[in-house]
């Protein structure tokens, strides 16, 4: 189904993103840029973990002809 590739697109699109983000912070090389990079590394391991669970999902939806 359409709409789980566009649900994993969209997941790993957005651990793409808490990464880069994570990565200029950290460019910065100043202390509050290297907080804001903590959180932002953070949040790509959130990011990542619903990534997987939703590749599961997708998986399983797929496998069963949901999809």
């Amino acid at each position: 189904m359409v709409i789980w590739d566009f649900v994993m697109i969209l997941a790993v699109l957005t651990v793409l993103f808490t990464l880069v983000m994570g990565m200029i912070q950290l460019a910065k090389n100043t202390p509050e840029a290297r907080i804001k990079s903590n959180t932002w590394m953070w949040r790509r391991i959130y990011a990542q973990g619903i990534a997987v669970i939703v590749l599961f999902i997708a998986v399983a939806a797929k496998s069963k002809g949901a999809g």
